[in-house]
């Protein structure tokens, strides 16, 4: 016989040794215990893949150290974004205009403002309830110093609260994580890094919300429903969270929004909405929403949590499928706004009967014309002010009377011919017109006006208060 035959038929046999016998460390691994782990029923790995989870609070087990490097500022809430968006209201060494916009660290929520995803809306309502009920909030850095995100306008923290005094302050971000409402993002590398990982394995473990694999029962999975405006603005309601498609004329576009508006011929009413498109669309879809344009737009209602209002977003165009149906689609060009004409009484006052499906209802006239296009004219100015926009040049806001009744006008960022600011005394005393689109802020609904062109001073022979 052969060398290499021998050497065949002696591996031949070691192998089957050492199946057969388990030994020379050929065999299963040994038992800590002693004995060999090739005894191991069908039960013994149920009973161990069965066994509960040892459940960790991580969100407390991390502690804040106020003495460490990183900065700490004990904050209160301006506005409610998203799951991992907040405005926090800050002193003016921490801002200058006393807000902090506030990304959180190492956590990804699902979406729910602009994009509308799974369980974006369960992050958002999770984040609200735990700081609205928090007796103090305190922000911190990852470093030694506030550190912008990727779009530069806001900033990455920590965010800690406790609901009582003698409490100890929770970490809300690895407090998402162990709820599984967030993908990870960056959630290693920082200071709370293995913290943050073993949330997201637990999270993992006990298979929750994004990690589930079950359907958000608060995401809308359906077709879009076609509506009008008119049976959208009279039951946002019932379709907030609703996909939908509609038709209407584009009026504005301000802050990465459109105005649209339809004519409704049974009432005689223009209904609008702002449609939030957001950073992503592409460019056919930008072109289908320019200003003068009919479009028939798909997207999602929601409750806008930083404006009080209802408004249309998810909206998307695919270029390579114009004739999707849940693409924006341009019907037709050449329009302009509609700017109804009212009186201020009307206005501030005016109730309209509206004929449901279930019966009528009665609308206040500027929740129902909320969104769309309208002129006002005669118009005392009583009074002047300034307010934050985001801009951070300010917005004039004008009060206004007109036959006993009280209207607010808000002048978006005007500047005058030299291109300075208008100022608070530019219109007071004066009487004016003004062409301006209803909006809402603080409870109040108002008339905003986004162009100088679209307020003029009347012509006075004497003051209007002698």
């Amino acid at each position: 016989m052969s060398n290499k035959n021998i050497c065949k038929t002696t591996l031949v046999w070691l192998l089957t040794l050492c199946l057969g016998l388990g030994v020379m460390g050929c065999g299963p691994s040994e038992n800590p215990q002693g004995g060999s782990n090739d005894k191991t029923t069908q039960a013994d790995v149920a009973e161990t893949t069965e066994a509960p989870l040892e459940i960790v609070d991580y969100a407390a087990a991390v502690k804040l150290n106020m003495a460490s490097s990183t900065i700490k500022q004990e904050v209160t809430v301006k506005t409610f974004i998203d799951g991992d968006t907040v405005h926090f209201h800050v002193p003016s060494n921490v801002s200058d205009d006393g807000v902090l916009k506030a990304r959180f660290l190492a956590i990804n929520t699902p979406e729910s403002t602009g994009k509308i995803e799974e369980y974006g809306k369960k992050a958002s309502q999770f984040t609200k309830e735990k700081l609205s009920n928090a007796s103090s909030i305190i922000i911190e850095s990852e470093s030694s110093q506030w550190d912008p995100d990727s779009t530069g306008d806001r900033y990455l923290v920590w965010v800690w609260y406790k609901t009582a005094q003698d409490e100890e302050y929770r970490n809300l971000n690895i407090e998402i994580l162990q709820n599984g409402l967030s993908i990870a993002n960056s959630s290693a590398n920082n200071q709370y890094g293995s913290t943050c990982m073993s949330a997201i394995a637990q999270a993992k473990a006990q298979k929750l919300y994004v990690y589930s694999g079950q359907k958000d029962p608060d995401f809308y999975y359906g077709e879009a429903v076609e509506l009008t405006l008119k049976e959208l603005r009279t039951n946002l309601e019932t379709y907030n969270g609703m996909k939908v498609a509609f038709n209407g004329v584009i009026t504005m576009n301000s802050d990465n929004s459109v105005y649209v508006e339809s004519y409704d011929a049974e009432t005689g009413l223009y209904y609008g909405i702002t449609v939030y498109y957001g950073f992503g669309l592409s460019g056919g879809g930008l072109d289908i929403l320019m200003v003068g344009n009919e479009a028939r737009i798909v997207g999602s209602v929601q409750y806008y949590e930083a404006g009080g209002t209802y408004q249309v977003s998810d909206v998307s165009y695919r270029q390579m499928k114009p004739d999707d149906p849940g693409n924006l689609q341009k019907i037709s060009e050449g329009h302009t706004a509609a700017y109804t004409v009212v009186d201020a009484d009307t206005f501030a006052n005016g109730k309209v009967e509206i004929t449901l499906e279930e019966g009528t209802a009665t609308f206040g006239y500027a929740e129902l014309a909320m969104d769309t296009s309208i002129q006002m004219n005669n118009l005392l100015v009583t009074g002047a002010s300034l307010r934050d926009s985001s801009s951070g040049d300010g917005l004039l806001v004008l009060t206004c009377e007109a036959d006993g009744a009280q209207v607010q006008i808000c002048l978006a960022d005007l500047r005058d011919e030299a291109g300075e600011l208008v100022t608070e005394d530019t219109y007071l005393d004066q009487i004016i017109d003004v062409k301006g689109y209803v909006d809402y802020f603080n409870g109040t609904y108002q008339i905003r006006v986004f162009s100088q062109e679209n307020i003029t001073i009347v012509p006075q022979t004497i003051n209007p208060r002698s």
